[in-house]
C-alpha cells in the first residue's frame, strides 16, 4: 500500500481518487479510526493514543468494547425492563407456525402471538389439537408396544354397548388374548427373525433341560400341541397321518419337526393363526358345554377350561422366548388372565407333589397316613405379590386334601412373574423364593414340583 501513494507527490492530482472528504475518507486504512472508527476521535485525526493514521503507517487495531459492568453506571432492574412488544402477524403466517408450536420449536414472541390466535381461530385451534395428538405419538418416552390389558378393556367397552350373539367363555379368553400378542409380534418378521436361534427350556426329573429350534420351530411346537385340544374338539389335527412317537406335547413336536422335509419357515404362521381362530371360534359357537370334555396330554389330562389356560401359558412363554431371541421387549399378561394362570399352576401342585412323592423325587409325608378327600392337612401357603396375585393354600399330605390355614407349616412368597418363569422352567428352583419361613423340607418339594411342572 505505500508504494502506491509514494508514486504520487501530495501535491500531485491522483487520477483515482476526488477531492476534499472523498479523499481523506478514500486513504483512511482499514481498521483507522477515521470517521468514528472505534479508538479515535471520528474526525480523522490522530489522538495521540496509537498509531498514525499516516498511510506508510500499519493500520491502527481498534480497542476492545467497553462493558456495561465496567462503566460505573449503574445496570437497570429487571423488573424495570419493558415487556417485549408482542408480534402481530398475519393469518397465514400463524398457521404456518402450527406445526413448529407443536413441536415446542417456536421462539417466546412466536409462542405468544400462536397462543392467542388460537383463542379466537376455531379451525387453527382444532389444526393444533390434532399436531399436538400426532407429536405426541412420535414422542411417546414409553414402548410402542400396546399394553397387555388394552385388548381386553376395548372389548369389555365394546360389548357394554353391544352383547356379542356369540359371546366367548371367560375360560377362553386368555387363550384369545395372547394368541392375538403373539400374532401381532409376528407380523412384521422378516426372514432372519423366522431363522434366529431360540432355545427351549424345561425341568425333567430336577434336571434343567434344553432344546435348540428357531423362532419358526417354536410355533410348530404351539402348533403340534395346540393340536390336542383340536382333536378333542373334533377338529383337524396339524400332524395330519404324521405318527408320533408318543401322545406327549413333546412327541408331537418331535414328529412334526421330522415330517418337515426342511426346517420350518414363516410358512407355519398362516396354519398356526388358522388353528387358533378355530378353536376359539369353536368353543364359544358350542357354549359351556364343552368346558367339561377333557383333553389328554399323554401322561395326564386336563379339563378343556383348564386345557385353554394351559395353552395361553405356553403361548405367553414361548412369545417371550421369541422376544429375546430377536431382543424385542414383550409384557405379561394383563392381570385377570396373569391370575388365572398362577391359579391353574397352584391347584395342579397337589397332584404333582404326590406323583413326585411316588417316584421318590419329595420327601415323605414324616410318617403320616395320606389325608381323607376334604379333610385338613398340612399346608403352605403360597403368596404370589404383584399383577395378578393372591394367595392360595396348597395340601401337602394329599391331592384330594383341603389346604387349612390352621394346618399351615409354611409360607412362600413370590412375584407372579417369577412363578410363571418357575412354572415354565425358565427359573431354578434355588433361585425362585423371594422369602420363605417354616418347614424347609415342604418349601423345597413345592418349589421342585412347580419347576416339574414345566416341559417342552
Amino acid at each position: 500500500m505505500s508504494d502506491r501513494f509514494e508514486a504520487y507527490d501530495e501535491h500531485d492530482e491522483d487520477p483515482d481518487k476526488g477531492t476534499g472528504d472523498d479523499i481523506e475518507e478514500r486513504s483512511t486504512p482499514v481498521g483507522s479510526s477515521g470517521h468514528g472508527g472505534e479508538g479515535g476521535s471520528g474526525d480523522g485525526t490522530d489522538d495521540g493514543d496509537g498509531p498514525s493514521d499516516r498511510p506508510d503507517q500499519p493500520p491502527r487495531i481498534p480497542l476492545p468494547r467497553a462493558s456495561v459492568e465496567d462503566t460505573g453506571r449503574p445496570l437497570p432492574e429487571l423488573d424495570e425492563l419493558p415487556p417485549p412488544a408482542p408480534l402481530v402477524l398475519e393469518h397465514q403466517v400463524l398457521k404456518s407456525l402450527l406445526g413448529a408450536w407443536a413441536l415446542a420449536a417456536c421462539s417466546a414472541e412466536e409462542t405468544a402471538a400462536v397462543e392467542d390466535h388460537l383463542g379466537g381461530c376455531g379451525s387453527c385451534a382444532e389444526e393444533a389439537l390434532r399436531l399436538r395428538g400426532a407429536v405426541g405419538l412420535l414422542q411417546r418416552p414409553e414402548s410402542l408396544d400396546l399394553d397387555p390389558g388394552l385388548r381386553t378393556r376395548v372389548l369389555d367397552s365394546c360389548l357394554e354397548r353391544r352383547p356379542p350373539r356369540i359371546p366367548i367363555p371367560k375360560w377362553a379368553l386368555p387363550y384369545d388374548a395372547e394368541t392375538a400378542r403373539l400374532d401381532a409380534l409376528l407380523q412384521d418378521f422378516g426372514d432372519a427373525e423366522w431363522h434366529a436361534p431360540v432355545r427351549l427350556r424345561w425341568f425333567d426329573a430336577d434336571e434343567a433341560t434344553s432344546r435348540r429350534t428357531t423362532v419358526a420351530g417354536v410355533m410348530a411346537h404351539l402348533l403340534s400341541v395346540d393340536g390336542l385340544v383340536a382333536v378333542a374338539l373334533g377338529l383337524d389335527d396339524p400332524l395330519g397321518e404324521v405318527p408320533a412317537d408318543a401322545p406327549t406335547p413333546a412327541g408331537r413336536t418331535e414328529a412334526y419337526w421330522r415330517a418337515s422335509h426342511f426346517p420350518p419357515t414363516r410358512s407355519v404362521r398362516a396354519p398356526w393363526r388358522e388353528q387358533s381362530h378355530d378353536l376359539v371360534r369353536t368353543v364359544s359357537f358350542t357354549g359351556g358345554t364343552t368346558g367339561k370334555l377333557t383333553v389328554p396330554y399323554g401322561d395326564f389330562s386336563l379339563p378343556l377350561h383348564d386345557a385353554m389356560l394351559d395353552r395361553a401359558f405356553e403361548c405367553w412363554v414361548h412369545a417371550e422366548d421369541i422376544a429375546d431371541a430377536v431382543d424385542y421387549p414383550y409384557e405379561p399378561p394383563s392381570p385377570r388372565h396373569l391370575n388365572r394362570m398362577i391359579d391353574l399352576a397352584a391347584r395342579m401342585l397337589p397332584a404333582v407333589l404326590a406323583d413326585r412323592r411316588q417316584k421318590g423325587l419329595a420327601s415323605p409325608a414324616h410318617g403320616r397316613h395320606l389325608v381323607p378327600a376334604g379333610e385338613p392337612g398340612r399346608t403352605l401357603r403360597l403368596e404370589i405379590e404383584g399383577h395378578g396375585g393372591g394367595e392360595w393354600l396348597i395340601p401337602l399330605d394329599s391331592p384330594a386334601a383341603t389346604g387349612s390355614a390352621e394346618h399351615e407349616v409354611a409360607h412362600v412368597a413370590l412375584d407372579g412373574v417369577e412363578f410363571c418363569q418357575l412354572a415354565a422352567g425358565h427359573v431354578p428352583p434355588a433361585e425362585a423364593a423371594a422369602g420363605q419361613v417354616g418347614d424347609r423340607d415342604a418349601i423345597r418339594d413345592v418349589l421342585h414340583a412347580a419347576a416339574s411342572m414345566s416341559r417342552m
